[in-house]
């Protein structure tokens, strides 16, 4: 019974991917921390359909100090609402938030979560600031995307309930659904 009730939730749970649904349980600014994992986090879900292999992925130079500079710009627009498609300071959802914020550095990606998953190349467990960390919040593979600030924290525009805002990758939510990250600065 268990199994079901979390399937079916699991289903029902939406990110920014399209529906604008807010997924269940959603972590609450100011709430209590979550619960850290008593075990590792499961193996994150296959890539999307269509994701090229990493090696075929050019490697764009890393310029020092991008990483922090796109990560203060990310902050700098906490509390901006939820809009779906939105890809300005008027409202955001999570792979325009992302385009935005970047698009302020000069560094132009894609519009969706699928072709941001795609840019860039794989920044394995060596994360740094200005990173973009990727969820399966809706469908198996990357649906749901985030700026990582530094350490365990990222910014993202999480749901149309809510705005952007800083979230923890351990948190259970976000480490059960943690995809991968990609390095584009």
């Amino acid at each position: 019974m268990t199994r079901i009730l979390w399937f079916l939730l699991t289903l029902a749970a939406a990110g920014c991917a399209s529906t604008g649904a807010t997924p269940h349980p959603f972590p609450v600014p100011g709430g209590p921390p979550a619960p850290r994992p008593s075990e590792a986090p499961a193996p994150p879900p296959s890539a999307p359909a269509g994701a090229v292999p990493l090696a075929s992925v050019p490697a764009t130079p890393v310029r020092t100090g991008t990483g922090y500079a796109i990560a203060g710009t990310a902050l700098s627009f906490r509390g901006a609402p939820y809009l779906n498609g939105g890809h300005s300071p008027g409202g955001f959802d999570c792979s325009g938030f992302v385009y935005y914020v970047f698009g302020q550095h000069g560094i132009v990606l894609p519009r969706t979560v699928s072709e941001q998953y795609r840019s860039g190349f794989d920044a394995g467990d060596r994360l740094e600031a200005g990173d973009l960390v990727f969820f399966s919040t809706v469908a198996p593979g990357a649906s749901h995307v985030g700026i990582l600030i530094g350490g365990d924290e990222f910014v993202h525009a999480p749901s149309s309930a809510g705005q952007v805002r800083v979230e923890r990758l351990s948190a259970s939510y976000w480490a059960t659904r943690y995809v991968g990250a990609r390095r584009v600065k």
